[in-house]
Order: C-alpha cells, then sequence, then structure tokens
C-alpha cells in the first residue's frame, strides 16, 4: 500500500487527533525563576511558541520538542503530538526521535574524528587506503575529507533499484559507485560519502558505528537515550513516522537505505532526545569536554567546525558541519557565519552558535503520519527568534 493511501479508520483517527490541542506544555525544569538578570527575552519566547502552534494547526507537522539554551541556560517546551495514529499521543520532553541525517553530526563525524585524532585514520588519505575495493574509476583520487565535506564528487544516494538488502550489500554498491565530479569540483550533498564513513569506523576499529559510538562518545557522555535500533522498552517514547503497510515506523529507521542496512549506517539511523542531543552540543561549545570528560581536544572540535571546503566552492562546509550552505536554514537570519549545524529528513535540526555560547534543537516527525510534513520555513523563524530571544546576543554583521 503507498504510504498515502490511509485507511478511512485512520484518517477519522488523525482528524480526531489534530481537533486535540496544540499548546506548548513547558519542561517543569526550565530556566530557573532565581535568575538575576533575565537570560531570554519573553516575548520572544512566546513567539517561538506560537510559530510550532502555528505550523502544527496548518499540519505541517503533528508536534515537536524546542531546547534553546544560552550559557547553561534553558527554554525547553513540548508542543503538539508525538502520534495522531494509531491513537494520538501528547508530545513530551524526553519522545525519542528518529534524527535521520542528525546522524552524520551526532554519530559519524565524530567517531571518524575520535579515531583521526588518534592518528587511526588520517584526514587526507585515499579513501582506498581503508576500503581497498574503493579504487579505479575516479575514486582513487577521493580522500576521508572529501568525503566529510562533500566535495568528493560521487552523487546522492546509491539506487534502491534493482533491489538489494543487506550491510553488505549497500557497501559493494557505495564502494562501486562512479563519481559525478572530480574532488573539489562540486559540492554534492550525498548519504554515499557518510556509508562509506561509517563503513571506515568499522573497518579501523572493529566495531559497526552503534557499537562503537556507543563506548567512545554516548556512554562516557551519559547520552542514555542515544542509539540506533532502539530497545523495546523505549518504544513508547519513540515518535513515529510515515505509515507503511497500515502502520506508522516506531523504532524502525525511517531512511529506506538504512533500513536495509539493518539500521545502522553512516548516514542516518541514530534515535536521540532533545536533551541528549543538549549534551553533545554542550560538549561542542566547551571545546570538546563535557562535566570533566574529555572527548575531543580543543583543536579537534576547530578542524570540524571552521571551514574546510575549497575557496572555489561558494558553500561553506566544516567536517561534517553544515556552515552557509542551501542546508543552513536552522541559522535564521541573525546567527553569524561562525556558527554551524545541520538537520534531517524527518524535521529535526541542530543549530550551535560558539559566540554567543548558545544553541537551539528543535525535533519534529514531520513526516508522521503521511509524509507531507514540512519545516523549512518554521526551523528559519526558530532560528531567527532564537537569537532574538538571547538578551545579551549581539549580531556579529
Amino acid at each position: 500500500m503507498s504510504t498515502n493511501q490511509i485507511p478511512t479508520w485512520l484518517a477519522l483517527a488523525l482528524v480526531a487527533a489534530l481537533a486535540l490541542t496544540v499548546s506548548c506544555r513547558t519542561s517543569p525544569s526550565g530556566p530557573s525563576p532565581s535568575t538575576a538578570q533575565p537570560v531570554f527575552r519573553a516575548e520572544k519566547l512566546a513567539e517561538m511558541d506560537a510559530a510550532i502552534e502555528e505550523a502544527i494547526a496548518a499540519k505541517k507537522l503533528p508536534g515537536g520538542v524546542l531546547w534553546l539554551e544560552h550559557r547553561g541556560q534553558s527554554y525547553r517546551k513540548a508542543c503538539g503530538q508525538r502520534a495522531v495514529l494509531p491513537a494520538a499521543e501528547p508530545m513530551t520532553e524526553d519522545t525519542i526521535f528518529d534524527v535521520a541525517s542528525l546522524t552524520k553530526v551526532a554519530a559519524t563525524t565524530p567517531a571518524v574524528m575520535w579515531l583521526v585524532e588518534r592518528g587511526q585514520v588520517k584526514l587526507d588519505a585515499p579513501v582506498r587506503d581503508y576500503l581497498p575495493e574503493f579504487a579505479g574509476n575516479g575514486r582513487d583520487a577521493i580522500t576521508v575529507r572529501h568525503l566529510l565535506t562533500h566535495t568528493s564528487g560521487l552523487r546522492p544516494d546509491i539506487a534502491l533499484k534493482p533491489d538489494w538488502s543487506g550491510y553488505d550489500a549497500a557497501i559493494r554498491l557505495c564502494c562501486a559507485e562512479k563519481p559525478q565530479a572530480a574532488p573539489d569540483e562540486k559540492f554534492i550533498y550525498s548519504d554515499t560519502n557518510f556509508i562509506l564513513l561509517g563503513e571506515i569506523v568499522r573497518r579501523v576499529s572493529g566495531q559497526r558505528l552503534d557499537e562503537f559510538a556507543q563506548r567512545a562518545l554516548y556512554g562516557p557522555l551519559g547520552m542514555r537515550d542515544t542509539g540506533f535500533n532502539p530497545p523495546p522498552n523505549k518504544l513508547q517514547r519513540i515518535a513515529p513516522t510515515e505509515v507503511q503497510n497500515g502502520q506508522p515506523l516506531r523504532g524502525t529507521v525511517h531512511d529506506p537505505r538504512s533500513r536495509r542496512m539493518d539500521g545502522v549506517a553512516g548516514h542516518a539511523g541514530l534515535f536521540t532526545t532533545a536533551h541528549d542531543l543538549a549534551r553533545y552540543a554542550r560538549l561542542m561549545l566547551h571545546q570538546g569536554e563535557l562535566d570533566g570528560v574529555r572527548i575531543f581536544s580543543e583543536a579537534t572540535v576547530d578542524l570540524m567546525t571552521h571551514v574546510q571546503t575549497p575557496p572555489t566552492l561558494t558553500v561553506r562546509r566544516g567536517l561534517g558541519w553544515d556552515i552557509d550552505s542551501g542546508y543552513s536554514i536552522p541559522r535564521g537570519s541573525l546567527f553569524p557565519i561562525g556558527s554551524y549545524g545541520h538537520t534531517g529528513w524527518t524535521g529535526v535540526s541542530l543549530w550551535i552558535d560558539p559566540g554567543s555560547e548558545s544553541f537551539v534543537i528543535f525535533l519534529s516527525n514531520r513526516n508522521h503520519p503521511d509524509g507531507r510534513g514540512e519545516v523549512a520555513a518554521l526551523r528559519q523563524k526558530l532560528g531567527t527568534l532564537a537569537a532574538e530571544a538571547i538578551v545579551d546576543f549581539k549580531p556579529s554583521r
């Protein structure tokens, strides 16, 4: 059955669910009322809430979780519904989301850079040094850095037809891809780049990406709800995505290639919460250290988050991270070029501004239930309002 062909009973449930209140619910552990000076402008926070509520009312998304943080003070809201089918469920702050391409910067990039920092992977080494079958037909000059900056020349995706299944089949297809451009010639945002990076992590470390990320990143950082293929005991808290074969995907990755790869891939497959993602954002703001645990050196964080694309390209990317491109919508109109972040297909985004020591997270399942949701305009508005909400924010341009 097509994902857009929803049975009548499901459609009726959808109508009923959307008739429920979409008002945002403030976290009971939000900004401390004892703070001497206000950190955020109340009227701008209200505008952020209103923007989310309006988008929900317009059926752009069923609900979402907002997290704005500035120098340790946070404003958090859960808005709308976590699920509308087969039954309505209110959104909660601890909802676990399929974060799609945020996997690239919250799993694969830090895993690769952990290995780079320890000398086990070299950024300017050819990919074939780690994946020997990735050779010939224009592939020999492609380096690890090219994969991280989306300047490899590889096309956006490996084909789904003819049918294939399994992790190993995906790696074979990626290694057989013929570049569409020479390295550094074009910016082509490519999931294939990050599937290959995930495989580099596996071969160098001897562990699958999910196992390695848990050991090197999520365990030490106390990110308890972050990982691939979430266990059954967390199913109730997971935001479902599209309806497929009559049921919403819940706890199963939405991305079709990652799903065929058993849910563990370098480009998509990660599940997490706003709380865990906030811990990761703080690690980045604190130059690789959080709560006495150092994951990266300051130099590694600087390397990841400063421009790494060649000056011949107008797009500016760090290693994994977006800085200034057509994907930089969550930056809004005020956060400067020195800020960085990423988005995900399912309706998620993270944007970090080191200059103001701030970040804004917005997690939603905009493709629940029928894949027709749209949050691009909302992301942009929230990015602008986030900067405006910070009392001592000073635009640098």
